[in-house]
Parts: C-alpha cells; sequence; structure tokens
C-alpha cells in the first residue's frame, strides 16, 4: 500500500514514511493510493469480536507493508488498554432507531484518544526501530491536544508542542494539557484563534529548513494514521446494529473534517452506510459548502462547543480530492483560492459530494435545549458538541434506517454549559478528581511564526 498526496506532486511513501511525514512536502495531505475493501462476509464475520481484534482487520490492509502482524496486535492492545470501557466504544440507545455511540471512554474523554493512544504506539515502535527522534507539533481547539499529550508524555524518542488558543478552550481542556509534568510535552497558549494556530502548523511543515532542522513530524488529523484509526468505530457501531445485512447512518459534529471522513472511507471499504451527517455549530464553514454556497473562510465566533469553532476544516481537502476525481492539479488551485479567502465547488463536485453528505447547523440556543431534553427524555447528559450532532440527527434522520450519532466527549469537559442547560455539574470520572488542584505549565505566546519556531528550537529534549 503506497500512499498519494492530494495534490499529486509529492513522492509516494509507504504508511510509516507517511505518518512520520505528517504533511506532504507539496503540501497536500496523504491518503492511500487505493481503498481496500472488505467483502460482506468479511465484514459480518465481525460480530461478536472485541474492538481490538475489528480494528485489527480493519486497518491491517493499510498498515501491513510497516509492521509485522503480531507487532501491530501488540500496538493495538496497549493502545486501548488504558481505556475506562471494556467494549471501548460501546452503543447507548436515545430512542426508536437513535443511537448515542460513546467515543469519550478515554484517558482523555474524548474521541481523539482512539487515534492518538494508538498513534502513539505506532511512532514509538516505529521511531525506536530506526534509532530516531522527532518534534511532534499539533493545532488544537482543544480535544486534539490533550490526548496528543496524553499519548506521547514520557515517551524518550519525541518532543511534543501543543498550540491552543488562549482563552477559547474549557478549562477542562485547558488543565489536561498544562498540568502533565513530563518534561518532553508542551502546552502553547497562543494569542490568537484555531484557525491561526492551524495556519501556523502548516507554515512550519512549509518551511522545509526549520521542518527537517527539528525533524518535524505532526499529530493533527492532517496525519492519515489519525483518520485510519478512526474508521474502526465505524465498524463496530455498524456490525452491532447489524450491518452488512442492514444500512445504517451516522451524524457526526466535527469542525476539522476528519472524524467524518473516517467515516467515508469506511464506506468505501463496503460497510452499508447510507448517510453520512455533518454536524456544525455556529462557525458553520462545512454546512454552508454543503448547501451550494462555496468554501469562503468567515470570522471565528466563540462558542460553548468550542473544539468545532473553526472556519478552516484541514480534512476537507480529502473529500475536495474524490469529489473532484482525484485530480490533484485541482485540489491544489482550490486551496490557492482559500488563501484568499475561498472558493467555488463545482456543480460535478457538489454533486459527488451530495451522493454522501448531508449537513445541519446548530445554534448555541439549541445546543442548550438539546442538552436539557436528552436528560429529559433518554437519562443521558451530553456535551455540547454531541448535543449539537443529537439535535441535526433528530432534524433528518430517516424512520427506517438506524441513525447512530457520534458522542464525541465526555459533559465532565465542558462543565459550564452542561450545568447552564441541565442543572446537573457533571463530575470528572475518579481518576481526574484531582484535576484542577494539579500545578499548570504553560507558555502563552504571540502568533507569530518566527517566535514559535524559536521557541519550539529551544525546548526542544529539555
Amino acid at each position: 500500500m503506497k500512499y498519494i498526496s492530494t495534490r499529486g506532486q509529492a513522492p509516494e511513501l509507504t504508511f510509516e514514511e507517511a505518518m512520520l511525514t505528517g504533511l506532504a512536502r507539496d503540501g497536500g495531505l496523504y491518503l492511500p493510493a487505493e481503498i481496500p475493501v472488505m467483502s460482506q462476509d468479511e465484514i459480518a464475520a465481525l460480530a461478536g469480536l472485541s474492538y481490538e481484534e475489528i480494528a485489527f482487520r480493519v486497518m491491517w490492509p493499510y498498515v501491513s507493508e510497516s509492521f509485522a502482524e503480531d507487532e501491530f496486535k501488540a500496538i493495538i492492545t496497549r493502545a486501548y488498554e488504558g481505556f475506562g470501557h471494556d467494549a471501548r466504544a460501546p452503543l447507548k440507545q436515545l430512542n426508536e432507531n437513535h443511537f448515542l455511540l460513546e467515543l469519550f471512554h478515554g484517558p482523555t474523554l474524548a474521541f481523539k484518544d482512539f487515534a492518538m493512544q494508538l498513534i502513539g504506539q505506532l511512532f514509538q515502535v516505529a521511531l525506536k526501530r530506526r534509532g530516531d527522534r522527532v518534534t511532534i507539533v499539533g493545532a488544537t481547539s482543544g480535544d486534539t491536544g490533550s490526548a496528543a499529550i496524553e499519548a506521547f508524555r514520557g515517551l524518550d524518542a519525541v518532543d511534543v508542542f501543543i498550540l491552543f488558543p488562549h482563552g477559547r478552550v474549557s478549562e477542562v481542556q485547558r488543565r489536561q494539557m498544562t498540568t502533565p509534568a513530563d518534561s518532553n510535552v508542551h502546552a502553547l497558549a497562543v494569542d490568537s484563534d484555531f484557525d491561526d494556530c492551524q495556519a501556523a502548523l502548516k507554515d512550519m511543515f512549509n518551511d522545509f529548513e526549520f521542518r527537517d532542522s527539528v525533524k518535524l513530524a505532526g499529530v493533527n488529523s492532517i496525519n492519515f494514521a489519525r483518520v485510519l484509526a478512526q474508521i474502526v468505530y465505524y465498524f463496530t457501531a455498524a456490525v452491532s446494529l447489524g450491518a452488512p445485512h442492514r444500512k445504517v447512518s451516522f451524524t457526526v459534529p466535527t469542525g476539522n473534517f476528519g472524524d467524518i471522513f473516517a467515516g467515508y472511507l469506511a464506506k468505501r471499504m463496503g460497510l452499508p452506510i447510507d448517510r453520512l451527517v455533518v454536524a456544525t455549530n455556529q462557525n458553520d464553514i462545512l454546512h454552508r459548502c454543503l448547501s451550494g454556497e462555496g468554501y469562503f473562510k468567515g470570522d471565528t465566533i466563540p462558542s460553548i462547543s468550542p473544539s468545532m469553532d473553526i472556519q478552516v476544516s484541514s480534512n476537507f481537502e480529502r473529500a475536495l480530492y474524490y469529489a473532484y476525481g482525484q485530480d490533484g492539479g485541482a485540489v491544489a488551485q482550490l486551496m490557492d483560492e482559500l488563501k484568499n479567502g475561498g472558493f467555488n465547488v463545482s456543480q460535478g463536485a457538489m454533486e459527488a459530494l451530495g451522493e454522501i453528505f448531508d449537513s445541519g447547523r446548530v445554534s448555541e440556543e439549541e445546543t442548550l435545549a438539546t442538552i436539557n431534553s436528552t436528560l429529559a427524555h433518554s437519562a443521558e447528559l451530553v456535551c455540547p458538541h454531541t448535543a449539537i450532532g443529537i439535535k441535526v440527527a433528530e432534524d433528518q434522520r430517516a424512520a427506517d434506517i438506524p441513525m447512530i450519532t457520534l458522542a464525541t466527549a465526555h459533559p465532565a469537559k465542558f462543565p459550564a454549559a452542561v450545568e447552564k442547560a441541565s442543572d446537573v455539574h457533571p463530575p470528572l470520572p475518579s481518576r481526574m478528581s484531582d484535576l484542577y488542584e494539579r500545578p499548570e505549565r504553560v507558555t502563552r505566546i504571540a502568533n507569530d511564526l518566527g517566535a514559535l519556531e524559536d521557541h519550539i528550537r529551544r525546548h526542544i529534549a529539555e
């Protein structure tokens, strides 16, 4: 299996090379040259297997040239042994034909743990084999950063620097990034919003002198290994509800498009997904685009669902690559137009996207109301991001096809919003009960590429 760039001008790489590289040198995102397809019999055979066994069968075709079979199985086991639920991603029923896929039982209480715990183990094995060390820089709107720090803290082959927008993440999210004491992890509070953090990260990858001198690697969802790990829970959920003999749909609260793009790949692999529904908050560039209004950046508006406060969805480039018939030149042109504010999507590409994706937008008031009504009618206390997914799913689900909404974070990560909506203060799990008492370690820094690069150079292997 080889990996190619969405912009068509970077060399083909193996899975391991693509994982350690992150962003392609032409600025594009790596994808498998071919998407493996599972037969109906192979999908049916997943029924009754553990999460780890399903993970191996789904991901193995993507990584088999880079890892030995027993080695990869051991990596998967280590990745998920710290989760707080034996099912890893349990399904709960909300009402008739509407189910909640709980993705918050990992060590940082968010869906990012499924990918980040795996990628941490993959990096450790690959780097030890190479006798190498890398510098990981990530940008986060809240959950990716804490998941990355938790996955890589204390590892001897990696330095980690996480950029997050100062004052625009929840207190729990911030403390999960700033309280680890391990010397190889660093939290950087940037005086700007997430889109600027993400842009700075891409600029670092495109500064080849800096990139090569610090051996830069990335674990944002620009890294295909992140998307790969997220494919798995689409299979576990669908099989639990009768796939491949029964269609299912998914609603995904998303800002950066990585989580729902994993669902797109699951569908391409043969999983009988009927619809993939994008759920957005007031920062609704994805909903506007999928509604035919073009892909144009707006101002990022702070919200009670901060992990979705994004106006440039990096992984949407991967969807555009397929919508434009895998034309890397066309994608590169669109990304150039995005630098000037945005672009219109061609009619043919819009039709291709419309065959798979639907979307919806949820206001702040509707989010709060959905938290309250979900608790009242289904006895489930949900985070604001999950509430956005539930609201859109209820508006758009078909009566005859099960809808699965992804519960992306534990409500305790966003206690202020949840309590405002429900009058219930969600407690942290016992293993995190002292989070507010732990000392914080964080550097506040200007939104300046030179300052960021200089800080990283000075603190590598500190």
